[in-house]
C-alpha cells in the first residue's frame, strides 16, 4: 500500500507536471501568436505609413501639376503672339518712317493719304494696346538704360554726359512684362 501511495503520489506530481508544462506550452504559443500579431501589425503600420506617403506625395504631385498648368496657360494668354507680335513692329517702324519723311509740300497734295497713314498707324497701337503691347519711346537726354535700350553706336557729343541718349533710331516695345524689341538708340561717351 506505500508503494501504491507512492505511485499515486508520483503520478498526481506528474500529472501537475504535465499540466504545468502544458500551461507553459500554451502561454508560450500564445505569446508567440502575440509576437506574430504584434510583429503582423507593425508590418501593417508600416505598409499604412507608406501609402499615406505615396498619397500625399500624389497629391502634391497633383496640385503642382494644376499650378504649372495654369501658370502655362496665362503665359500663352499673356505671351503667345510675341512672334506676331515682333513680326509686325517693322511694320509699325516703316509706317512712322513714312510720315516722318513726308514734305510739308506732300503732306499738303496728299493730305487724304498721310491722314491714312496716320489713321492706320494709331489704330495699329491701339490694337497693340488692346493686346498688352506697349511702347518704350526713349527722348534724347534719357539716360541709356540697358534694360530696355539698345546701343547702336557711341559717339562724344557736347553738352551731354557718358550714357546719355543723343539719337533715337527705334522705339522699343514691351508685351506686359517683359521686352519684346529694346529701343535701339544712340549714346554719348564724353567723359564724364
Amino acid at each position: 500500500m506505500a508503494k501504491d501511495k507512492e505511485t499515486d503520489a508520483f503520478l498526481d506530481d506528474l500529472e501537475a507536471f504535465e499540466e504545468e508544462l502544458a500551461k507553459e506550452e500554451q502561454a508560450a504559443a500564445e505569446a508567440e501568436d502575440s509576437e506574430e500579431e504584434i510583429d503582423e501589425i507593425t508590418k501593417l503600420s508600416a505598409e499604412r505609413d507608406e501609402m499615406r506617403d505615396k498619397w500625399m506625395r500624389a497629391l502634391a504631385d497633383a496640385e503642382n501639376a494644376r499650378k504649372r498648368s495654369d501658370r502655362d496657360r496665362r503665359e500663352a494668354e499673356n505671351y503667345g503672339g510675341s512672334k506676331l507680335a515682333r513680326d509686325l513692329l517693322p511694320v509699325h517702324d516703316n509706317l512712322k518712317r513714312g510720315l516722318e519723311m513726308a514734305t510739308d509740300e506732300q503732306k499738303e497734295v496728299s493730305a487724304a493719304l498721310i491722314e491714312g497713314v496716320e489713321l492706320t498707324l494709331r489704330e495699329l497701337l491701339n490694337v497693340f494696346k488692346k493686346h498688352g503691347i506697349e511702347p518704350i519711346a526713349p527722348e534724347v537726354g534719357d539716360k541709356f538704360d540697358p534694360q530696355n535700350h539698345e546701343a547702336m553706336f557711341e559717339a562724344p557729343v557736347p553738352n551731354t554726359k557718358a550714357g546719355d541718349i543723343i539719337q533715337v533710331m527705334a522705339e522699343g516695345f514691351l508685351l506686359h512684362d517683359r521686352l519684346l524689341r529694346p529701343a535701339q538708340v544712340g549714346v554719348s561717351s564724353n567723359p564724364g
